[in-house]
């Protein structure tokens, strides 16, 4: 059976996961990637991250007053452009979780280069009938694969989704988005998050409303530091040196 697949795949190579064409450059990269997972090069040019200075940023986009954790941190690698805005799309609707599993892997490896580290990584919890709708949680993948890499404990069980919320895309307006996950998370009884700095992981970040509600949670159950992670997204100039 393997002399039969090894024939059809060089017949008909299968198609880059991102846009679809023939990957021209499967194979190519510096580090083991998922079996199935294939790129072409031009998807693979355009995974270009933000230059150093750029990559971290006030959680929340519009900073608000009496905010219990003004200076949380948000660390954004990858504008949402390119690569990231034809390849989430494709892991959200199309059920490409190979493709997630690439995106933890080159977070991870930006993440070692740049020094993040924590005691533990976290993924945010996706809403129940979602991740059943879709069969896996994204930020699971992406988050399981970085913390593998930094060579960080990884626990899925952490945060947990107290109610369905609607998607924070089909929302406009920040502090719409912000009711949307109010209070939408708390820490699993059977975690103790006493003195621990935990890194929190999610796939894009836009207001940063849902990784604030997630950090808020983790420090009422007792963590010393919570830094919040996206993989990609698209903010103004606001680096760490500014907060």
């Amino acid at each position: 059976m393997s002399l039969i697949k090894d024939a059809v795949n060089f017949l008909l190579p299968a198609n880059c996961s991102v846009c679809g064409r023939f990957p021209d450059a499967d194979g190519k990269l510096p580090y083991e990637v998922p079996s199935d997972f294939h790129i072409c090069f031009d998807c693979l040019s355009k995974l270009i991250p933000h230059p150093e200075e750029r990559r971290f940023f006030t959680c929340m986009s519009e900073p608000y007053k009496g905010d219990p954790i003004p200076g949380l941190l948000l660390y954004i690698p990858y504008p949402y452009k390119g690569f990231f805005e034809k390849a989430v799309p494709q892991i959200k609707f199309r059920g490409h979780s190979e493709l997630a599993s690439f995106v933890g892997m080159m977070l991870g490896n930006i993440m070692a280069k740049d020094g993040i580290t924590a005691d533990l990584v976290v993924p945010v919890p996706l809403a129940p009938s979602r991740q059943k709708e879709r069969g896996f949680n994204q930020a699971d993948l992406i988050a399981r694969e970085a913390s593998r890499i930094i060579d960080v404990p990884y626990s899925e069980d952490v945060l947990v989704r107290t109610r369905d919320t609607l998607r924070q895309t089909e929302i406009t307006g920040s502090a719409q988005r912000g009711l949307n996950v109010h209070g939408a998370f708390k820490v699993s009884d059977d975690f103790v998050a006493d003195g621990l700095t935990v890194l929190v992981v999610d796939d894009v970040s836009t207001t940063g409303n849902t990784l604030h509600e997630a950090a808020m949670a983790l420090y009422e159950a007792g963590a010393k530091k919570v830094l919040c992670c996206a993989a990609s997204g698209n903010r103004a100039v606001l680096n760490a040196e500014s907060i």
